[in-house]
C-alpha cells in the first residue's frame, strides 16, 4: 500500500514529524517498507539570483553569469538558453551531488573560463523531464533552500512517498482513511470526518441493474450504480496525476483516475461503463464456460464456468470484481458513464483471479473484504468528484440486492486485556480505544465497524487495545516461582536418559541424523510394520506412507544415499520415536547406531578393518553402561528377521529386552541399496531400568589400597561352546574377590583341532582379583583359582588346557 504524506493529512489532521508517523505505523502492524523523501536529495541546494549574463568568449552557446548567492557573488558558465540577468535560480555549488547527472560538481574551467557551480534544470533535480532550461522561480530570497521553498509553493514536488506493507487481516489498511484512522486512535492527531454528499437525481438511470438469485446469497449481495450523462472526459487536474504519479500510478483520464483515486483513498473500488457502448441492462450472473472476455489490460481471458461475470445484450462486460472489458471502457470521446459501486465476496473474487492468474488492485482488495456498507456511500462521493472535475448531471441509483449484514458483538473483560496484555491499561482507555476505531460499544459488548471483517472473536478485541497501546511499552519482569527453595528437575528419567545416551554416542563417533518418522510401505513391512494402523491417512509423497517401526530404515536410506555420493565408511545414529501401533502412546524411544565400511583410513599399520559384530555390541555396551544398566545381563540369539540370524543378539534382564545388536541381514541391505558390511544396534531406552536408590549426586569411588592380582586360564572346550558361557561361570565363582573378568585369545581352527581334537577351540579368560580387606595368600588365591576352574568346567564342559 502506498501513499504520500499529504494524502495522508486529507483525511488526518495532525502536525507530527514524518519520522514519529514512520515509527508509529510498523508499530501498529502496517510495517513501513519505503520511504521515498524527496526532500533530502534537495537539501543542499538553495537559491541565487542572476545578477549578470554575457556571451561566452569562446562559445555561441554558452554565457557567463554573475550569481548572487548566500556566499557572495560567483562565476558561473551556463549553457540554457534562459540564462539571463534578474531570474531567481537553483544553485548547486561545489561539492553538492546532483541526482539527476549523478554527478557530484567541483570548481571546474569550461573553455577556459572558471565555473564555481551549476544552475540546474528539472530534469537535473529529477523534479520532471523538463531540461530545456534551468529553473526559472517567480519569488525566494538568495539562500533560501530550495526544498523548503518547494514545501511552501509546490508541496506535491516534495510529498513523501510511504510504502507499507499489509498483512491480510487488515484489509481496512488498503486505504488511505484506514491508516489515518489506526494513527489517530494511536495519538497522532484527529481523524477528519468524511461528508457524504446528497447527490441529486436529474433524472431516471436509463440502464438497470439485476443479480442473478443464485448470486445474491453467496457472489454478489449488492450492486449498485448510476448514469452521469454531460461529462467532459479529459485529463485530471494536476492535484489528482501528482497523487496517482508518486505511487506508482499513470494518470490516464479524469474519470479512470477517479475510480484509482477512491480505490487508494477510501478502499472503495469502482468501475466507469461508458454508457452509450451498453446494451440493455447489466447482468451479474455465473459464466455458462467458454465465454469470452477482452480486458483492459489488452488481453482476452476464456472463461469457466461459475466464474462471475458482468454482462449486457451485447455479451460479456466485464470480470465481477477483478477488471473491466475493453470494449465499454471510457475514452476521451465518452459523454455519458455508469458509476459502478459493488460488494463481492471475497472467496468468489479469489477463485476466479487465482484462475485467470489477474492480479489487480480490485482484486487484491474484494478478495480481502471491503466495507458492505460503505458500497452506496462511496459511490455518492465518486459521483460527486465527478460532477466537480468532468461536470454533467447524475440520474438516481440504480441497484439490485442490499447491504449484507454482518453486525456481531465480543465481550469485553478489561481485567482479562490487561491479565493477557501484561500492562496497566485503564478500562476507559480501552473502550477510547476501541471507540476511535469505530467499534461500538453497549455496555461491556463492543461490536467491530463493518470495515473490519477480521474481527471475530474477543481476542482480537485485546489485540486490537494491545496494538493501540503499543507492546513496545511492555517491561520485562521476572516470573515468580513456583516453589521456594531449590528447584526440583524439570527433566523427566527418560529425557535425562535420552541426552545421556545421545552424549554418548556423540563421544563414541557417531554422526547424529534426524530422519522422517514416516517409511514407504515396502521399508516398514521389512522391519515389522506396515500394517492399516499405521498407515497414514494423507501421506506428502509414496515414500512416506507409514509410520516407521524401526529406526534402523531411514538410517539405512541415509546410508545408501552417502554411499552414492562417494562416502563408504560411515558411523550414523538416531534417537527418536518407533511406533508399535496407531494409537496416542503407542510408540517407544530407540537410540540405534548403523557402522558401515571399515573401522579406520589405510595406514601403513594395518588398522584397516571392515566392522564386525563385536564393534556394535561393543558400543551399545557402552551406552547401556551410560544409562545405568546392570554390568550383568544375558544375551539371548532370538533376535528379528531383519537382523542376521546367526551373527546377532539382544541384551537382556531375562525377558526384558534392553538392547539388541548385530549384523544386518544382507536381504535388507539388499533391498536398501547398502554396500556392507553394515553392522548395528537398537537400545530400548524405556526397558533400562530405574537405579533402587534416587540421587542427583554420584555414589562415592570406592578404591582399594591392596594390590590386585591378575590369572589366566585356557579352557579346551567344544566348538559350539559360546566365550560368553565360560566368562559368567568365572565371575560367579567369587563375587567378593572377582573384580572383572574377560576374554583375550580364542584358537580355533584346523591347527587347534589338530593339537586338541577334532571339533574342539581353546578359550582364554584374564581374572582379575581385587582384595578388600587383606593382601591375598598365594594359597587363597590357588583356592579361588580352583574354584574358577570348577565352575567353567562344570558350566562349559570342556577342561583346562595344559
Amino acid at each position: 500500500m502506498k501513499f504520500t504524506l499529504s494524502w495522508l493529512k486529507d483525511h488526518l489532521e495532525t502536525e507530527a514529524a514524518l519520522d514519529d508517523i514512520l515509527y508509529a505505523l510498523t508499530d501498529l502492524g502496517l510495517e513501513v517498507e519505503e520511504v521515498t523523501d524527496r526532500t533530502a536529495k534537495l537539501a543542499p541546494f538553495t537559491l541565487a539570483k542572476v545578477l549578470h549574463a554575457e556571451q561566452h568568449p569562446d562559445a555561441d552557446k554558452l554565457r557567463v553569469c554573475r550569481v548572487l548567492t548566500d556566499e557572495g557573488e560567483k562565476q558561473i558558465v551556463c549553457g540554457a538558453p534562459n540564462a539571463r540577468a534578474g531570474i531567481t535560480v537553483v544553485l548547486c555549488k561545489p561539492g553538492d551531488y546532483v541526482p539527476g547527472i549523478d554527478v557530484t560538481l567541483g570548481v571546474g574551467k569550461i573553455r577556459g573560463v572558471e565555473s564555481h557551480g551549476m544552475m540546474a534544470s528539472e530534469r537535473e533535480l529529477e523534479l520532471s523531464d523538463e531540461h530545456n532550461g534551468i529553473i526559472e522561480l517567480p519569488s525566494g530570497e538568495v539562500g533560501e533552500k530550495f526544498a523548503d521553498w518547494l514545501a511552501k509553493n509546490r508541496p506535491h514536488l516534495v510529498d513523501p512517498m510511504i510504502h507499507i506493507k499489509i498483512t491480510p487481516n487488515r484489509p481496512d489498511a488498503l486505504g488511505v482513511r484506514g491508516i489515518a484512522r489506526d494513527l489517530a486512535a494511536r495519538g497522532l492527531g484527529k481523524l477528519k470526518p468524511l461528508d457524504i454528499p446528497a447527490i441529486k437525481a436529474a433524472f431516471p438511470s436509463p440502464i438497470r441493474v439485476e443479480i442473478d438469485p443464485a448470486l445474491k446469497a453467496k457472489g454478489c449481495p449488492l450492486f449498485a450504480g448510476r448514469l452521469i450523462r454531460g461529462v467532459k472526459n479529459g485529463p485530471s487536474p494536476e492535484w489528482l496525476q501528482a497523487r496517482l504519479t508518486a505511487i506508482g500510478l499513470r494518470p490516464i483520464s479524469a474519470l479512470v483516475d477517479i475510480t484509482n483515486f477512491f480505490t487508494f483513498a477510501l478502499n472503495r473500488p469502482l468501475h466507469v461503463f461508458d454508457a452509450a457502448k451498453v446494451k440493455g441492462a447489466l447482468r451479474i450472473h455465473p459464466a455458462k464456460g467458454g465465454e469470452e472476455l477482452l480486458a483492459l489490460d489488452g488481453k482476452t481471458y476464456t472463461l469457466r464456468e461459475g466464474m462471475m461475470v458482468i454482462s449486457d445484450d451485447n455479451g460479456p462486460e466485464s470480470l465481477a470484481g477483478i477488471m473491466g472489458g475493453e470494449i465499454s471502457g471510457c475514452t476521451e470521446a465518452t459523454t455519458d458513464v455508469f458509476l459502478e459501486s459493488a460488494y463481492w465476496d471475497p472467496i468468489t473474487i479469489a477463485t476466479t483471479g487465482r484462475a485467470l492468474k489477474i492480479n489487480s488492485d480490485a482484486r487484491y482488495r474484494f478478495e480481502r473484504g471491503v466495507d458492505p456498507a460503505f458500497t452506496l456511500p462511496g459511490l455518492d462521493l465518486a459521483t460527486q468528484m465527478i460532477l466537480d472535475l468532468c461536470g454533467g448531471e447524475a440520474s438516481d441509483i440504480a441497484s439490485d440486492g442490499a447491504v449484507p449484514d454482518v453486525s456481531r458483538a465480543y465481550r469485553l473483560d478489561p481485567a482479562r486485556v490487561i491479565s493477557l496484555v501484561g500492562m496497566d491499561i485503564p478500562a476507559e482507555e480501552q473502550r477510547r480505544t476501541l471507540a476511535a476505531l469505530g467499534f461500538t460499544l453497549a455496555g461491556d459488548m463492543a461490536t467491530p465497524p463493518t470495515w473490519r471483517p477480521d474481527i471475530l472473536g474477543e481476542a482480537d478485541l485485546v489485540e486490537e487495545v494491545a496494538r493501540i497501546a503499543s507492546l513496545t511499552k511492555l517491561q520485562g519482569k521476572p516470573l515468580r516461582r513456583t516453589q521456594d527453595g531449590v528447584p526440583k528437575p524439570i527433566l523427566t528419567p527418560l529425557q535425562q536418559r535420552e541426552k545421556s545416551a545421545r552424549r554418548t554416542l556423540a563421544a563414541l563417533g557417531y554422526n547424529e541424523c534426524v530422519t522422517y518418522s514416516f517409511i514407504d510401505h515396502e521399508a516398514a513391512t521389512m522391519f515389522g510394520g506396515g500394517a492399516d494402523a499405521l498407515r497414514v491417512e494423507n501421506p506428502i509423497s509414496s515414500e512416506m506412507t507409514h509410520l516407521r517401526p524401526d529406526l534402523l530404515p531411514g538410517l539405512l536410506r541415509a546410508a545408501a544415499r552417502n554411499q552414492a555420493r562417494g562416502f563408504a565408511d560411515l558411523a550414523l545414529c538416531e534417537i527418536g520415536p518407533a511406533f508399535h501401533g496407531g494409537e496416542p502412546g503407542e510408540q517407544h524411544l530407540q537410540a540405534t547406531g548403523l557402522l558401515v565400511g571399515h573401522t579406520a583410513p589405510r595406514d601403513p599399520f594395518g588398522s584397516r578393518r571392515p566392522v564386525d559384530v563385536f564393534d556394535a555390541k561393543a558400543d551399545a555396551e557402552a551406552i547401556l553402561a551410560a544409562l545405568g544398566a546392570p554390568a550383568r545381563v544375558q544375551i539371548t540369539r532370538k533376535v528379528a528377521s531383519w537382523w542376521h540370524p546367526g551373527r546377532s543378539g539382544n541384551i537382556g534382564l531375562g525377558p526384558n529386552t534392553l538392547a539388541t545388536f548385530g549384523e544386518v541381514h544382507p536381504r535388507i541391505l539388499s533391498a536398501l541399496g547398502v554396500k556392507g558390511p553394515a553392522v548395528a544396534f537398537t537400545i530400548l531406552v524405556a526397558n533400562v531400568p530405574l537405579p533402587k536408590t534416587k540421587t542427583p549426586t554420584r555414589p562415592a569411588l570406592a578404591i582399594s589400597d591392596l594390590q590386585a592380582v591378575e590369572r589366566d586360564f585356557a579352557f579346551v572346550v567344544d566348538k559350539g561352546v559360546e566365550a560368553l558361557t565360560a566368562l559368567n561361570a568365572a565371575q560367579g565363582a567369587d563375587k567378593a574377590l572377582i573384580e572383572s573378568v574377560r576374554l583375550f585369545d580364542q584358537f580355533t581352527g584346523e591347527k587347534a583341532e589338530a593339537q586338541m581334537g577334532a571339533g574342539k577351540k581353546s578359550i582364554a579368560l584374564t581374572v582379575r582379583l581385587q582384595p578388600t580387606e587383606k593382601t591375598l595368600t598365594e594359597a587363597e588365591i590357588e583356592a579361588v583359582s580352583a574354584k574358577i576352574i570348577e565352575k567353567v568346567t562344570k558350566a562349559t564342559g570342556g577342561t583346562l588346557r595344559g
